[in-house]
């Protein structure tokens, strides 16, 4: 038997591995891309939400989760690819960390439920409930960590990333099928 004629099978292609790397660096990139909150200890807005929406709408499940897991990686291993530059285990525990940590669950998640046919109002409810886990873990972190009722942490965790939010995971789902368009050629 020829071992040269009888290829293995590859999980992803050549093509889909440099993509699932251009979208890990953009997702480090979009850390740095912010708008600052009157929020004392609060981080700032980012496009990452942005960001993680438009991969978990886009990609498969293991593609997704790929790209979400090399860019956590990075994070925990001391490059600077969170929030405002931030990395290692004590950005994730600190009081705002789960807001990160979040990230890749919803990477996992929303892949899985969307569907593979693109639907403009499921993706547009796949979003919004991406927002509400990364929002509602982060909000439960914080009031944990910090110490807050729930009500102090609704009010400083929820209420004030949450219309941003909601409107990056909309818009995200409206373009989808743009974007399909150019990976998918």
């Amino acid at each position: 038997m020829d071992i040269q004629s009888t290829p293995e099978k590859q999980i992803l292609s050549t093509k889909r591995l440099v993509l699932c790397g251009m979208f890990a660096s953009i997702l480090c990139i979009s850390a740095y891309l912010s708008i600052p909150t009157p929020l004392p200890m609060a981080p700032k807005i980012t496009l990452m939400n942005f960001v993680i929406f438009l991969i978990a709408l886009l990609f498969p499940v293991q593609e997704s989760f790929l790209i979400g897991i090399v860019w956590f990686l990075l994070g925990i291993v001391g490059l600077p690819v969170f929030i405002g530059g931030g990395s290692g285990i004590g950005y994730l525990i600190a009081p705002y960390g789960a807001y990160t940590w979040a990230f890749p669950i919803v990477l996992l998640i929303l892949p899985l439920i969307r569907g593979k046919n693109y639907n403009r109002l499921w993706y547009t409810i796949c979003g919004i409930i991406g927002v509400l886990l990364i929002d509602v873990i982060g909000m439960l972190w914080l009031q944990h960590a910090a110490g807050y009722d729930l009500k102090t942490a609704f009010l400083t965790g929820f209420v004030p990333f949450i219309p941003l939010d909601l409107l990056k995971a909309i818009v995200v789902a409206q373009i989808i099928p743009a974007f399909k368009k150019v990976i998918e050629h």
